[in-house]
């Protein structure tokens, strides 16, 4: 793009942004001549997929602003009359990020000029009650403004059709083709008026809903903190735990309120590094049996466990831990139908379902294909998000995920025991599966296709001395996989092995999901075990690398 093409997009965008905040940021970049900002927001459009949009905040078509999110509302609006829902009903919800309010009454006006109905919920709340009204208003779809665990800057758009599940292929592509047709703004009609703002019925009845995951009459009593990560979750989790009757969870307070900034965190994520250091404080003053944390848009669900062998006291469980936790607390509870997970969370699902007598089945990553499985009983992936009531909520939920977590350390709490000695007795009888992941954060995504490709025309051979005995190139699909960016290798030699390479789908990642499993014949065992799986894991971690380039 010459200068003047750069400078006459930049003008025609100008022109139409609606947002008072983006055009003088615009117009500050045009009029000092920051000419490589400018081709960096001007060097293409924010892609619309099966995640929706995410992106950083800021002014032109590759930041998240008003003039994208309006695009994108009348791609959806459009494609929604296409597929024959002329006046359907499109509800609303959006977390506490900055301009997160504005996106959404911006998409309830585009639905409206389009002659949609548009619901908007009451004020932020968390992405499950959005996914739950979906299919409890009966909507031909729904929109969650949320940018979920990123960085402060930036926001998203995540959109759902009328089943309550998230977009997957084709419908992004159509979505995107109705998108990329729009010419003007202009051509956009957006009402000031005429949508609906819901008030709390949707709310209460969700409440009343989560009231289902668990078993009349079981024990309350476990104790927790508890963390919003300053995002919508607070009030909601509480609700739930008042109306099930656990004691009030102690609260991080400097955490506990929404706040855009996220003051206390470098990465509003419980995965992070630091994220939980005010939570394990907060824990360490009240000796809870549990710490739990919800991301900003609470549907996922982090959960720490008292440990006296880590410094401070205090052990974040994984992902695919709290994910087999849930598994064995459902079957026990007497649960059938088929358990799912995407296929890079732990084989050890797959193990407890067949020992149940449960369906079983892997997905492609994300809960857009994992609540899309039949008869879907129970579905999890590693990155802390669970779905235990599918038919109240086809996605991950923080709340419910940390009802049924906190029944089950109550249960055991009763017998004079704890989730850490569940786990011991899941890695006896299924063996111990071990995970942990490789994530590199990249600020040139080159950096994320120059290590695919690397991997793609050399495969490693071994990894940790362990064989590679399979490479599968995910691109190509597989007899019960649609095709996706990814690399998969299984590993045998005297232990097995899984790892999963691929591009993160809404961040600057490359991740690598590892899994060793060892064999345990006793309790006995198991400290050697798990010494030889962190062993493994390091190595495989440093030979993953060096394969890779990275």
């Amino acid at each position: 793009m010459t200068q003047d093409d750069l400078l006459t997009r930049a003008q025609a965008w100008l022109a139409e942004d609606p947002d008072s905040e983006t055009r003088e940021e615009l117009d500050e970049l045009i009029r000092t001549g920051a000419n490589g900002e400018l081709a960096a927001r001007f060097a293409g459009t924010l892609q619309f997929g099966t995640a929706g949009l995410r992106g950083e905040l800021g002014a032109g078509p590759m930041r998240m602003n008003r003039s994208v999110v309006i695009r994108a509302a009348a791609g959806l609006a459009a494609y929604l009359k296409a597929k024959g829902q002329d006046g359907g009903l499109v509800v609303i919800g959006y977390d506490a990020r900055y301009k997160s309010a504005d996106f959404a009454r911006d998409t309830a006006a585009v639905m409206t000029g389009a002659g949609l109905r548009a619901a908007l919920l009451p004020r932020p709340l968390p992405t499950p009650v959005l996914a739950y009204a979906i299919r409890h208003l009966g909507a031909v779809a729904g929109v969650e403004v949320t940018a979920s665990h990123n960085p402060p800057r930036d926001n998203g758009y995540k959109v759902y059709l009328g089943d309550g599940s998230q977009i997957v292929p084709p419908a992004d592509a159509e979505i995107a083709a109705e998108i990329a047709a729009i010419r003007s703004l202009h051509d956009v009609p957006r009402p000031e008026t005429g949508w609906e703002t819901l008030g709390d019925e949707v709310l209460d009845a969700y409440l009343e809903r989560t009231d289902a995951v668990l078993t009349p009459g079981s024990p309350r009593t476990a104790r927790t903190v508890y963390t919003a990560m300053h995002g919508v979750g607070k009030d909601v989790l509480t609700a739930a735990f008042a109306r099930a009757g656990f004691p009030p969870p102690a609260l991080v307070a400097a955490q506990a309120e929404p706040d855009p900034a996220f003051p206390t965190v470098a990465f509003p994520n419980p995965e992070e590094p630091g994220a939980m250091d005010l939570a394990f404080e907060a824990a360490r003053a009240v000796d809870p049996d549990l710490v739990i944390a919800n991301d900003p848009d609470a549907d996922r669900c982090a959960v720490a466990v008292p440990d006296p062998e880590v410094v401070g006291g205090w052990r974040m469980l994984r992902g695919d831990e709290v994910g087999a936790l849930l598994a064995a607390h459902l079957v026990h509870k007497g649960a059938t139908g088929v358990f799912a997970e995407s296929i890079v969370s732990s084989s050890l699902l797959g193990r407890i379902a067949e020992a149940a007598g449960v369906g079983y089945e892997e997905t492609l990553t994300g809960f857009k294909w994992i609540a899309r499985v039949e008869g879907l009983r129970y579905g999890y992936e590693e990155a802390l998000g669970y779905c235990v009531d599918p038919e109240g909520v086809r996605d991950k939920d923080g709340i419910t995920a940390a009802l049924l977590v906190t029944e089950l350390a109550s249960v055991l709490k009763e017998q004079g025991r704890t989730l850490t000695d569940l786990l011991d007795d899941l890695a006896v009888a299924h063996g111990l599966h071990a995970t942990d992941q490789l994530s590199v954060r990249v600020e040139d995504l080159s950096v994320i296709a120059n290590a695919m490709a690397a991997l793609r025309e050399r495969p490693p051979v071994t990894l940790a001395g362990l064989t590679v005995v399979s490479a599968e190139d995910l691109t190509k699909g597989t007899e019960s996989l649609p095709p996706t960016d990814g690399l998969r290798y299984h590993l045998e030699g005297a232990y097995k092995a899984r790892v999963i390479v691929r591009p993160s789908g809404t961040e600057p990642k490359l991740k690598c999901y590892l899994e060793v499993v060892v064999p345990v014949a006793a309790a006995v065992d198991l400290a050697p075990a798990r010494a030889t799986a962190h062993e493994l894991l390091v190595a495989i971690k440093r030979d993953l690398s060096a394969a890779a380039g990275l």
